[in-house]
């Protein structure tokens, strides 16, 4: 007697990613949280589901559809200072997410954060998992930033943010340091410094323990993206299929999202695309 294969199963969170819901690390905060129930009874993390499974997030049913693989899409963002990396601010303050393209299907989900005074380079993609890859420190992407800092710089300041400062955080420390064409005052240069993490702040605490200020602070690349020459603050570009690819190279993701049925029926087929009629 033939026994069934057993019904396939994905962790509810990465579910709620691939929906674009946000990030990874976001819907294990939401189901934490009980806003997340599966087949009527709230969801712990842990849990996983299956295809069929009734997923309901905030009292709201997520369709079938949503739960699917939907085209995996990544865009650079400009963001200029004063807007904010959350989609709403008890503030008002304008928010990132106001100037993006819309969405058919799923939602935009930011790849980290800039803090309100610091424009640049902004990665937003429609598949969380993508997204939680991309900020998770273990896979150390750098991250540059152009920096004009006002106050006397040394040699001696220079090295020792290379060698490692003590924040209240822990230990920080830039990969690179190199000076850039300075101004005509020579109290405001400019730095094109390199990190590997995503701290809170981090550029700015690291110089400040020397003693200086930071007076202007711009992402100019994330992992192999750079950003883009004459892209205007407030725009975004779509990057192109082998740009995403690289992306998803570089943090060991399939090129293609799949689901486990999708995976099973590839491999079904030794691996090879099925030929559209």
């Amino acid at each position: 007697m033939t026994t069934a294969p057993a019904t396939e199963t994905e962790k509810l969170q990465k579910v709620l990613a691939r929906a674009g819901l946000g990030s990874r690390r976001q819907m294990e905060a939401w189901i934490e949280a009980g806003r997340v129930r599966v087949n009527g009874r709230v969801a712990a993390l842990g849990d996983r589901v299956t295809g069929d499974a009734r997923i309901a997030v905030d009292g709201r049913p997520l369709a079938r559809r949503a739960a699917s693989v939907p085209e995996r899409q990544v865009i650079a963002y400009h963001k200029p200072a004063g807007e904010v990396t959350t989609r709403s601010d008890p503030e008002g303050r304008p928010t990132v997410f106001a100037r993006l393209p819309r969405l058919k299907r799923g939602r935009w989900v930011a790849v980290g954060r800039l803090d309100v005074n610091t424009s640049g380079l902004l990665l937003f993609t429609t598949d969380g998992e993508l997204a939680n890859r991309l900020m998770h420190p273990r896979h150390r992407l750098p991250r540059d930033y152009a920096v004009r800092v006002f106050g006397e710089v040394t040699p001696e300041m220079l090295e020792r943010m290379m060698q490692g400062v003590s924040l209240e955080d822990g230990r920080a420390a830039f990969e690179s340091i190199e000076p850039l064409s300075p101004e005509d005052d020579a109290a405001n240069e400019w730095y094109r410094v390199r990190l590997r993490e995503g701290r809170r702040r981090e550029v700015r605490r690291l110089w400040e323990s020397q003693g200086v200020q930071v007076s202007r602070l711009i992402r100019v690349q994330f992992g192999p993206v750079q950003l883009p020459p004459g892209l205007r603050q407030g725009r975004h570009v779509a990057l192109k299929p082998g740009e995403v690819r690289e992306l998803c190279r570089l943090v060991g993701l399939d090129e293609t999202p799949t689901t486990p049925s999708a995976q099973r029926q590839k491999r079904s087929r030794g691996g090879r695309p099925r030929r559209r009629r």
